[in-house]
């Protein structure tokens, strides 16, 4: 190996760490650093050589970025035309009848948890503010209302479409949406279910009850809301985008087509729906950007010898133990210690082009990488910003220590599920 490049592998190592500690931006810390260390490698930054770091930045531009697209041009006119509004209160009133309090506060994370998964932001805050209170009126104690509400984001990170890590893993791995998603919602729900056993139970324990006419008359509040069409359109372009999942089809066309739909079904005039798509996109700006400087980062990884380096330390441990699940143990230890899936993508993309060298394969390496990381980021913080932070001022009696410690053997559960799923994609 020359001196140029050990010198790189350096480089970017340090940028690796740095990205690690949050202390800096992390889509320029990947970006900057990554164009350093090619070039301190030796690459052209432009012209007819084999390889230069114009070339690597072409590597950003992955089919999965088509994807996204797709989705956010269905999810732009579902949320201008009102469908979103009544798709979020019927999953509310569904939990309602399923469990009365317990089922209104998980069906307000998992509805909150299905909108961020589409639009690459979850806010948990925007169906807690009406379920949250209404579940405590039913009888479930604030904390653990904030606490189911809060879930949201493990469905909007693992089984969502443009969270830049995840989109960086997939990428990185060659696969693209589809299956993906639904084993990641899979591991997310479980926590949810997790939960809601654990809330049923604590109102047992405290002998709470709530009258039928009681319970009528908090979900009246739900249901006063004005709406602009019925359930029936309005899950309608859901139905079409879940059956194009299914059978395989091109996710961006799929999404076009449900947008069409959901267009028609709203009687919207062509121009003014066109427009609500456009504006939908709009959301893809930040994921965007990332995951192209995280796959320009991947790239430089790859071509400045890297990932032979790792593979040659972590050769004992992968040859000892299937490098599925070691991806699956670097991940969740990563994002333990880090408690953010972004930062975390400086660990994950390595790693991950280390195990898939091993001829691991890629659709399960990258469920490792992803659902090993995504669910256990929120569990010493509740997450990010726009996380439990967000719902605690809305219900009334929570805090965020509680309720975090709440979440936490739920959190704890969701990623043993996640892990028994991996098991099995590595048996099959």
């Amino acid at each position: 190996m020359t001196t140029q490049m050990i010198i790189a592998q350096c480089l970017m190592v340090m940028t690796l760490i740095i990205m690690i500690t949050g202390k800096t931006p992390l889509y320029l810390t990947a970006i900057v650093g990554a164009a350093v260390s090619a070039i301190v490698a030796g690459y052209p930054i432009a012209g007819s050589a084999p390889m230069t770091v114009g070339k690597m930045i072409n590597m950003g531009l992955n089919p999965v970025i088509a994807d996204m697209t797709g989705i956010l041009l269905f999810i732009g006119i579902m949320q201008a035309t009102g469908f979103l509004d009544v798709i979020v209160r019927d999953i509310v009133l569904v939990g309602n009848k399923i469990g009365g309090g317990p089922g209104v506060c998980t069906a307000g994370g998992i509805a909150a948890g299905l909108i961020g998964a589409l639009t690459g932001f979850t806010q948990p805050v925007i169906t807690a503010v009406i379920t949250g209170p209404a579940a405590v009126r039913l009888g479930v104690d604030p904390n653990k209302a904030a606490g189911i509400q809060a879930h949201a984001g493990h469905i909007g990170n693992l089984a969502g479409f443009t969270h830049p890590t995840q989109v960086a893993i997939l990428a990185t791995a060659g696969i693209g949406y589809g299956l993906f998603n639904v084993l990641g919602l899979i591991a997310a729900l479980s926590i949810f279910a997790m939960s809601y056993v654990r809330v049923v139970h604590d109102m047992k324990k405290r002998g709470v009850s709530v009258t039928p006419e009681e319970r009528a008359k908090i979900i009246e509040v739900i249901k006063a809301k004005k709406y602009t069409t019925t359930s029936l359109r309005a899950f309608t372009p859901f139905l079409i985008l879940f059956i194009g999942f299914i059978i395989g089809l091109p996710i961006f066309l799929v999404g076009v087509v449900a947008a069409i739909t959901a267009a028609i079904m709203a009687s919207s005039k062509p121009k003014e729906a066109e427009k609500h798509m456009i504006e939908g996109v709009g959301l893809i700006s930040t994921p965007l950007v990332a995951t192209i400087g995280f796959l320009f980062m991947s790239a430089v990884i790859k071509q400045i010898g890297l990932v032979g380096t790792i593979s040659g330390f972590a050769a004992p441990l992968l040859n000892s133990v299937s490098p599925v699940l070691v991806m699956f143990g670097v991940a969740f230890c990563t994002a333990f210690i880090t408690q953010s899936y972004a930062a975390s993508v400086a660990v994950l993309v390595p790693f991950l082009q280390v195990v898939l060298a091993t001829g691991a394969d890629p659709f399960a390496s990258a469920f490792a990488a992803a659902s090993g990381a995504a669910l256990i980021q929120y569990f010493l913080t509740g997450g990010p910003v726009a996380a439990l932070s967000t719902v605690i001022p809305v219900i009334p009696g929570s805090d965020l220590k509680t309720a975090n410690a709440f979440q936490r053997p739920s959190i704890l559960f969701g990623s043993f599920v996640a892990l028994l799923i991996t098991i099995g994609l590595t048996i099959i």
